[in-house]
């Protein structure tokens, strides 16, 4: 039994029953009457597969959690695999200059008819609106018996527990229900609130480079931003989200966020620009452009919160006013006063702790014939196809370990109606 019918519990049940063939019945339960809900939302829904990164030890890289784990388990399934296993289904994928991986149809139903199809086609049973009420693992042979949402009872030989992250509570009583620790899941991947003059009516400017960190804290990124109705998005704030998900918690999303919109420059090397710009245009306002690639709209106000007029022209600036606006450029900060989803999308770190699981197979340290994979354990990467080429590594590979589990043919399940 696959418990979860999202991205990692669909490849797990297709792993499975490709390797099992009719020697075992392979059922995945979706406690929603939507499985794979997350997929279709996905990418805007386009669906970010993977990510163009086929060496393992730069793909771990961008994983704040789970980096070492994964090492081995990328070299088995990895970026390369995943386009292969899409591409013998008949779904071929295509490289975005960022290095993201979408459906060359840009639609993500593109994904959920290949894995319902590939599902179908070697016999996985699907169920929806059947979610786990409780279960226990049986002595002897082994084994457990579930109890299901609707009473009926199914006896299996293994266990594949693929519920997703803080969104499937049940999921982390199941596993701690056999005895697992499981880290608190908070969220990952999250945009930032911020209420600030310099953004009023912003909202879908973005930045092409700027450099972001949490003031007081090591955490630094680099990347695209981009303004919103609530504040600020974009790859340079996600990755932050991402690498400082546990600390940014802790501040209940409450800190001071640091960013500098000339990634490239030192403030001695931006003054001196603004200096340069002073003198080649002397009589051209300084809030119709400068040295700077910025959104003009954006410049305009980083000029005013510098205190500098919107007609003054360069060569009335003081050298404080520069000072004020290099300032503005490389040493802004904003006060982040809460999160939100980025999109509709949702991703946590947290989950089972990494120790209790053998990262080949995905088979529980603590609890034989038990395998986890996608959210469920404490994984998750950065934005970009990463979380997805979690899901489908882990699921690979729980599928695939549950099924070599199997030393024989297994008997029907026995069944029991409530």
């Amino acid at each position: 039994m696959v418990v979860g019918g999202g991205a990692a519990g669909y490849f797990a049940a297709i792993a499975a029953a490709e390797a099992l063939g009719k020697a075992a019945r392979v059922l995945l339960c979706e406690a929603t009457a939507h499985p794979l809900a997350k997929v279709k939302v996905s990418g805007g829904g386009r669906c970010n597969v993977t990510h163009a990164c086929p060496e393992p030890r730069e793909l771990v890289k961008r994983y704040p959690r789970g980096h070492r784990e994964l090492l081995g388990a990328f070299h088995r399934f990895g970026p390369r695999e995943t386009i292969a296993w899409f591409s013998a289904r008949g779904v071929e994928l295509k490289t975005e200059s960022d290095g993201r991986m979408f459906p060359i149809t840009d639609d993500s139903a593109t994904i959920i008819t290949c894995l319902q199809s590939a599902a179908f086609r070697v016999g996985v049973e699907v169920r929806t609106r059947c979610g786990v009420a409780s279960l226990v693992r049986l002595a002897g042979a082994g084994g457990f018996e579930v109890t299901l949402s609707s009473g009926a009872i199914e006896r299996v030989n293994r266990l594949i527990l693929a519920q997703g992250g803080s969104k499937a509570p049940p999921g982390r009583s199941l596993a701690e229900m056999l005895g697992h620790t499981v880290e608190p899941p908070v969220p990952s991947l999250f945009t930032f609130h911020v209420a600030d003059p310099r953004l009023a009516e912003l909202s879908g400017l973005s930045v092409e480079d700027v450099a972001t960190s949490v003031v007081g804290t090591s955490l630094r990124e680099r990347g695209p931003l981009l303004v919103t109705h609530w504040g600020l998005s974009g790859p340079a704030v996600l990755k932050l989200s991402a690498w400082g998900a546990r600390e940014l918690a802790a501040r209940n999303y409450r800190f001071t966020l640091g960013v500098n919109f000339a990634p490239d420059h030192t403030r001695e090397s931006a003054a001196e620009a603004l200096r340069s710009s002073r003198s080649q245009h002397p009589k051209r306002q300084v809030s119709s452009g400068g040295p700077f690639t910025l959104p003009g709209r954006l410049w305009e106000r980083l000029v005013a919160a510098a205190g500098i007029g919107p007609t003054l022209p360069w060569t009335q600036t003081s050298n404080d006013a520069l000072q004020s606006l290099v300032s503005q450029m490389t040493t802004a900060t904003f006060a982040v006063t809460g999160k939100s989803m980025n999109k509709e999308e949702f991703v946590t770190c947290g989950g089972v702790r990494l120790s209790e699981v053998d990262f080949r197979s995905l088979e529980s340290r603590r609890c034989p014939g038990v395998y986890f994979a996608g959210e469920m354990l404490d994984v998750d990467g950065i934005t970009g196809g990463f979380n997805f080429q979690a899901a489908w590594t882990t699921g690979w590979l729980a599928g695939r370990g549950a099924a070599a589990s199997l030393s024989a043919p297994l008997a029907t399940p026995n069944v029991r109606k409530p």
